[in-house]
């Protein structure tokens, strides 16, 4: 199996440091091959702009999409963007590893999709007509592959669950999970969640490692988040709602996840979701 790393953290002896060492060295005892995008370590350019197209007319206004189209069929892509699509292109399984910064990524990886998702790679493919509407949102150039997210915060659980300050969690990651990677075909597993990493000790530290040891050890073989596929038939086409009758019981982004639906249907409680699957927006170690 190949295994692509993401990794965003600024300081490679922190908590999400040990962590990175633990997924490479874990993948790579099993017999896996790993590699990592280390974007700090890497000096990686966040911001896209007309700087990555520089064959690009200068004469016309820069355009993100169009000019990324360009470069990407033209093969004129940065040597740097280039070089992580090869690497996605070879992944089996990539993990997105990072701290919780204010509700999201840390803004270097942020930049990462906005650069390596070009124009005719991650999107904008695929027929568009009254019964497609491109491949995306369980199709695209990542079907078939495995996308994990490993996050952690220095935040309590509590604080975002459904009953929390901050709202539930699998609503904060919706636009990640969904957005990011189930768009572009990822079966996306469900997230390892780190509380609490300011008050790390070496118990917990150790049990944390165990507890993603045998997420990583399944990782092939685990359930992906049942996300609703866009052109599987729940969706109004070219309107892309959900047909009538369909997530009745449920609202918001629940709606597009097929076992919620069943879990209504059940009168119970969805399977799989932890109630202590929660964080909080402060800057983690």
């Amino acid at each position: 199996m190949n295994v692509l790393l993401v990794y965003a953290h600024p300081e490679p002896r922190s908590l999400n440091g040990s962590i990175r060492d633990f997924i490479v060295d874990r993948f790579v005892g099993a017999g896996h091959a790993v590699e990592v995008s280390d974007l700090y370590a890497m000096g990686w350019k966040a911001s896209l702009d007309a700087d990555d197209f520089p064959q690009r007319d200068a004469t016309r206004p820069f355009s993100a999409g169009a000019d990324s189209k360009q470069a990407f069929a033209e093969g004129t892509q940065t040597a740097d963007v280039a070089a992580e699509q090869d690497k996605l292109r070879r992944a089996d399984l990539v993990i997105f590893q990072f701290p919780l910064w204010w509700f999201s990524m840390p803004a270097i990886m942020k930049g990462w999709f906005d650069r390596v998702y070009a124009y005719g790679f991650a999107y904008g493919v695929g027929e568009h007509s009254e019964k497609r509407w491109g491949e995306r949102y369980g199709e695209g150039a990542f079907k078939g592959k495995r996308a994990m997210l490993v996050v952690t915060t220095g935040g309590w659980a509590e604080h975002y669950s459904a009953r929390g300050i901050n709202g539930p969690i699998e609503d904060l990651l919706f636009p990640i999970q969904h957005g990011m990677l189930f768009y572009p075909g990822f079966d996306v597993l469900p997230p390892f969640l780190v509380f609490k990493s300011s008050a790390m000790d070496s118990t917990r530290h150790a049990d944390t490692l165990d507890a993603l040891g045998a997420r990583l050890d399944n990782a092939m073989q685990l359930a992906p988040i049942a996300y609703r596929s866009q052109n599987r038939g729940d969706y109004l086409i070219p309107a892309l709602t959900l047909k009538p009758g369909l997530g009745a019981n449920r609202s918001g982004f629940a709606l597009h996840r097929r076992d919620e639906e069943a879990a209504d249907a059940a009168g119970g409680k969805l399977n799989g979701r932890r109630a202590g699957d929660e964080m909080r927006p402060m800057r983690a170690l």
